[in-house]
């Protein structure tokens, strides 16, 4: 009976260890899983913010305004335009 106690006490022992391992992994991930977390959503302000200086980059005044600033382009005077058709003429949709 003794032997068997010993043994009851031996298992009872490592599961308990093996309860407060697990334990501890979890508390363990589950901080990491925070971290993660708050950098994911860090990424996500970012990203937001990155899509609004992409479309002010790309706002069609602005790219004219440097295009003439920077550039020294300028629209040209309408009367000198002229349209000019395909060789094939102009194609019609299917």
């Amino acid at each position: 009976m003794a032997k068997l106690n010993l043994l009851l006490l031996a298992v009872l022992v490592a599961c308990a260890l093996g309860l407060v391992t697990s334990q501890h992994q979890a508390r363990k991930r589950f901080a990491e899983l925070e971290l993660e977390q708050q950098r994911a959503r860090e990424l996500e302000v970012e990203y937001g913010r990155l899509q609004l200086e992409a479309s002010t980059w790309g706002q069609h005044a602005r790219v004219a305004r440097v295009a003439g600033a920077m550039l020294g382009l300028a629209a040209p005077d309408a009367r000198r335009v002229r349209e000019v058709a395909g060789a094939a003429g102009p194609q019609e949709a299917p």
